[in-house]
């Protein structure tokens, strides 16, 4: 048979040139040379989708119309959704079956979001675009000590007063307070939203508005602050001084800002507080910041303080900052609070500030980064003149998390517990904190006394602890008091003072106050010195404590090898027993950052301590 050079029989090329006239006509050959016969189906044609617009962007609470076209079927109907979730939801915004999408209120994060347009006869095929949510721009507004309140509230023509700009805004609007000082009260009556944006009033960048009480007289039988804040949402008071607000009588409370009512999102940031005093203090009151919760069921919620300094206060039998009644997801966080003669954060419940008592109590919170020092009442006759004013105090407030704050030369480092009978602080974790050179007790919990309230289900983990009871009251470093049940102290570092009391249980109230393991004890006294106090009996030396208790098994009683005593630096060497000693209780329990923002665990296992290697 006679074949051409490249190997090809002239039958062979007969039957290719038929499958070319094939093809040309839309047929395909599906059995090749050899086989009996041909047999052919029709090529299928995918289905395609497109999507209008591709890029669109959208306010909060806006909409945009979107429309998709499907070719090669039929079936022309597509399911719409919004970053993967058919139909969207509240968070990322909504899309109807006709393709309008709606945008969140709040404005999510990331701020741009995905748009989907799956055919339903394929759902392999679809289209997307994408969608930026932007706020919702406000106008801006400005206040000057050479203003008029005439004036429009121009750069170039700002109003005097902050109160004629309180009376003026809307949601989504900033009023920029210029230098200097405004003797005022400020009473703000409107709201922000979440759609149009918070209500903002901050002194100008680079100058700073003095909000100044000389001179003003607080109402009696009220509170009343330089600032505040009643029923309202979405405020944020930023960046001021506060002020020199005083009184003399006991029923007149002055306040630097005062948040009251129900309302959400209110932040208090980067403001600097002072010298609100009373003089009244045996039974008089005064605050800087202080957030009441007075409403039932709605609450505050949603509350920010942060970045403030509250300092040279004088609060009688209040504190420096509060939250107080039914107040939920609050944030309490780098503020620096210091000289003042009562509590520096307290977290408070069951004092009748709510109107249901199932509210009245302050929680969901946390209590993180700030640093407390210099807080005494011993001066302070409203406390009688003691060593109680807490660093931070949680006194019958619920899921609150106290993490890395660093608090110092304060009468009661932290005490979780409450003040009222039948009532208890519950479930707060106090984790990663450094509390050392306290006045009286470095952390305690249960109530003061046997006919007030108690701690239960608290869990103080991971936390140093350093030469505290300054002034030798005989409370030790860590104290349990009546009705504390089910708590836990574990992976802590107690660095006792001379006196080397560690544990000072002097109560019998409860018969296991507390789990108690895995620290790491130390002082200048020999261990057989060290003194352990449980369910009301002494026990002179760490072994005979574990073996009559059976607490602290995993425990040692070794010098944690701080970096320094004299500063101190309380961070552990490389060789210190603490490392890699401690029992990891899950990032829901130890947190996933130690006290210097380091990662808490690093490897399976954790060190004992504030401080992870």
């Amino acid at each position: 048979m006679k074949t051409d050079r490249r190997g090809w029989t002239r039958k062979t090329l007969d039957l290719l040139a038929s499958w070319v006239w094939l093809a040309a006509v839309g047929v395909t050959v599906l059995e090749t040379v050899g086989c009996a016969g041909v047999s052919t189906t029709p090529t299928p044609i995918s289905v395609s989708v497109t999507i209008s617009p591709i890029l669109a962007t959208v306010a909060a609470g806006g909409t945009q119309q979107f429309s998709a076209v499907v070719q090669n079927t039929s079936n022309t109907a597509v399911t719409w959704q919004v970053n993967g979730v058919t139909g969207g939801n509240a968070t990322v915004g909504t899309i109807s079956s006709s393709g309008l999408y709606t945008a969140p209120g709040v404005v999510p994060n990331p701020a741009t979001v995905t748009v989907t347009a799956v055919s339903q006869a394929d759902a392999t095929k679809s289209a997307a675009a994408q969608v930026t949510i932007t706020a919702v721009a406000g106008i801006a507004f400005y206040v000057s000590t050479t203003g008029s309140d005439s004036n429009p509230g121009t750069l170039s023509s700002p109003w005097r007063t902050i109160q004629r700009a309180a009376n003026s805004v809307q949601a989504g609007d900033i009023v920029y307070v210029r230098g200097g000082v405004f003797n005022e009260s400020v009473n703000i009556s409107v709201s922000g939203s979440a759609i149009a944006g918070p209500i903002t009033f901050q002194s100008y960048p680079g100058e700073t508005a003095i909000v100044d009480g000389t001179g003003l007289v607080p109402p009696t039988s009220s509170t009343q602050g330089l600032i505040n804040i009643t029923n309202q949402s979405y405020i944020s008071i930023q960046g001021f001084e506060i002020r020199n607000y005083q009184t003399s009588s006991a029923s007149a409370i002055p306040a630097g800002i005062w948040v009251s009512g129900s309302g959400s999102n209110i932040q208090i940031l980067n403001n600097v507080v002072h010298n609100i005093v009373t003089t009244s203090e045996a039974s008089g009151n005064a605050f800087g910041i202080a957030v009441y919760g007075t409403a039932a069921p709605a609450s505050l919620d949603s509350v920010t303080i942060s970045g403030n300094q509250v300092y040279n206060l004088k609060t009688g039998q209040s504190e420096s900052v509060n939250v107080d009644g039914n107040v939920t997801n609050f944030v309490i966080t780098n503020n620096s609070i210091h000289d003042n003669d009562n509590i520096g954060i307290d977290v408070i419940g069951f004092e009748g500030v709510s109107p249901d008592p199932s509210y009245d109590y302050a929680r969901n919170g946390t209590v993180a980064g700030n640093t407390v020092y210099n807080i005494s009442a011993i001066n302070n006759p409203g406390e009688g003149n003691q060593y109680d004013a807490n660093g931070i105090y949680v006194d019958g407030g619920s899921q609150v998390v106290i993490e890395r704050n660093l608090i110092h030369h304060v009468d009661i480092g932290i005490e979780m517990a409450s003040e009222h009978r039948g009532h208890v602080t519950s479930f707060v974790i106090a984790r990663n904190n450094l509390v050392y050179s306290a006045n009286s007790i470095g952390i305690t919990i249960g109530g003061y006394a046997s006919n007030v309230g108690g701690t239960d289900h608290c869990t103080i983990v991971n936390n140093t602890l350093f030469q505290n009871d300054t002034k030798n009251t005989g409370s030790g470093e860590f104290q349990i008091q009546y009705y504390a049940t089910n708590n836990v102290f574990k992976n802590n570092i107690v660095y006792a003072s001379s006196q080397g009391l560690f544990i000072n249980n002097y109560t019998n109230s409860e018969p296991d106050p507390a789990d108690v393991d895995y620290n790491l004890y130390y002082s200048l006294l020999n261990s057989s010195m060290a003194s352990f106090i449980w369910n009301s009996t002494p026990h002179s030396g760490f072994s005979t404590f574990q073996s009559a208790t059976g607490k602290d098994s995993h425990s040692q009683y070794m010098d944690p090898q701080f970096l320094s005593l004299t500063t101190p630096n309380l961070q552990i060497q490389p060789t210190s027993p603490g490392v890699n000693a401690g029992i990891n209780l899950g990032p829901t329990v130890v947190g996933i950052l130690d006290v210097a923002a380091n990662p808490r665990v690093q490897g399976s296992n954790i060190d004992i301590g504030a401080y992870e290697q």
